[in-house]
């Protein structure tokens, strides 16, 4: 027969081991982190970009060379009247689509998200009665709306 003692000495010195070498990789670990952040403040630093320069370069968006830029002001109230109450969002969303091809002569018209939200705010219901945006020609002949920044 086999003694209960003897089996648990047995099982506990390999867990002893593992934890050893476990905290033995993390010491490495932190001192590899260390030496990196030596070797990062050791470099010096590149002068700074002028704040001009970092304001028009936000990070995830594209630079768009701007070719026409008009402010409209868009009337929505035939929507309401002329649309059923569950479909009067979707109908605004292609209105103002249309509007601004209309008005800026160009068949390539995307809605930005901005504007996409301002005009589902209250639901499919309510659509705002008019809106304000700001339509962005690019040189390609794309039309992106925005909304207005006054609005």
């Amino acid at each position: 027969m086999s003694n209960p003692e003897t089996e648990e000495e047995t099982t506990a010195e390999p867990a002893e081991e593992e934890i050893k070498e476990t905290t033995e990789e993390a010491a490495e670990t932190e001192e590899s982190t260390t030496a990196e952040e030596e070797a990062e403040t050791a470099e010096p630093e590149a002068p700074e970009a002028p704040a001009a320069e970092a304001e028009e370069a936000a990070p995830g968006e594209e630079e768009i060379e701007v070719v026409e830029e008009k402010i409209y002001t868009i009337p929505l109230r035939h929507v309401w009247v002329v649309t059923p109450r569950g479909k009067r969002a979707p109908r605004a969303v292609r209105d103002v689509r249309n509007y601004v091809a209309r008005h800026m002569k160009s068949e390539e018209v995307a809605v930005s998200n901005e504007s996409n939200n301002q005009l589902w705010a209250r639901s499919i219901n309510k659509p705002p009665r008019k809106i304000t945006v700001r339509a962005v020609k690019d040189k390609e002949g794309k039309v992106i709306i925005y909304p207005s920044k006054g609005a």
